[in-house]
């Protein structure tokens, strides 16, 4: 008899979802309204031993409560902190992630949206689309990138893949996080307002946990300055949305590009109203490739577990 799993999202790939329903019997939540869910995990709860989730979903105390066979939660990405570890560490159920498969695409995109944000591309395509361009309407110029300082915050495998770009742009490049890296020449801040006052770009690439929360928040962007740009392809939880809305509108920060949010997928007034912004719907590893390729190691952190086998990636 195939193991029971819920699934709480499609995986874009057909293939992954081939996989799933040939190995396992799956119970879709995702194809009823949020307000039919929980009934219906209620229903088929008793006999789920694995749920595959993305990471901004997670699963909460009350889904893990409902489930009591669940083995192992198989999340669909790199961020756990939807995850209640407490409640799972208490039950002894194991917990997968996704990391590697998607540093490219996700540096890639923070890469993006500073070029973008920089070269004011948003700005200038509404520029030609408004006629402005024709209508000879005076245009400021944009900045060079070359001789500008990019700090990191965050330097596990997304943000050293940011590294590891920017410098053919001609941008230095230096970083923060707690602990130090010892096989990197980038140099280290000694904190994270240092890391702006240095910078002329700040990029998040940190953990979204309770000691990151809100830490890039007013005093940090104030230290980044009325010229500086705020990049964030990690968790919205990092950055203080208030302070982000007050910084721009104010001019205390020059500009912010974001594809993360504390509470997606709803998105502050406060950032839309504003020009300064590039506001993007969390799709930094939305690629057919890299989404295949997590769905597969989906897939085998499920058959490893059930095949008595250690997890390829085990969070611990």
């Amino acid at each position: 008899m195939k193991p029971e799993i819920l699934v709480r999202a499609a995986s874009p790939s057909p293939a992954i979802m081939a996989q799933l329903e040939e190995h396992f019997t799956c119970h879709h939540a995702w194809r009823l309204a949020p307000s039919e869910q929980a009934a219906f995990i209620a229903g088929i709860g008793a006999n789920i031993r694995a749920v595959v989730t993305p990471g901004q979903m997670g699963v909460t105390a009350a889904i893990v409560a409902a489930l009591p066979k669940l083995e192992i939660i198989a999340v669909n990405g790199v961020g756990v902190d939807a995850v209640p570890f407490e409640v799972t560490g208490a039950r002894g159920i194991k917990v997968s992630n996704t990391p590697g498969v998607l540093t490219d695409d996700v540096a890639d995109m923070a890469v993006t949206l500073l070029l973008a944000m920089v070269r004011r591309i948003p700005a200038m395509d509404q520029y030609v689309r408004r006629g402005d361009w024709e209508k000879r309407v005076p245009l400021a110029p944009a900045s060079a990138m070359r001789g500008k300082v990019a700090g990191i915050y965050g330097f596990g495998r997304i943000g050293q893949a940011i590294a590891g770009r920017l410098p053919a742009f001609g941008i230095e490049v230096r970083y923060y996080q707690p602990r130090a890296i010892s096989h990197t020449a980038v140099p280290r801040a000694d904190s994270l307002l240092a890391l702006a006052q240095e910078s002329d770009y700040l990029l998040v690439a940190a953990p979204g946990v309770p000691a990151t929360r809100h830490a890039v928040n007013a005093a940090v962007m104030a230290a980044l300055g009325p010229q500086g740009i705020l990049v964030n392809i990690a968790r919205g939880s990092l950055v203080d949305e208030d302070a982000l809305g007050t910084a721009l509108r104010e001019g205390t920060l020059g500009a912010a590009a974001l594809d993360v949010f504390a509470d997606e997928p709803r998105v502050p007034a406060s950032l839309t109203a504003l020009e300064n912004t590039i506001l993007m719907p969390h799709i930094g590893s939305l690629t057919i490739e890299t989404r295949h390729a997590m769905g597969q190691l989906v897939v085998d952190n499920l058959l490893a577990h059930f095949a008595g086998k250690p997890l390829l990636t085990p969070v611990e």
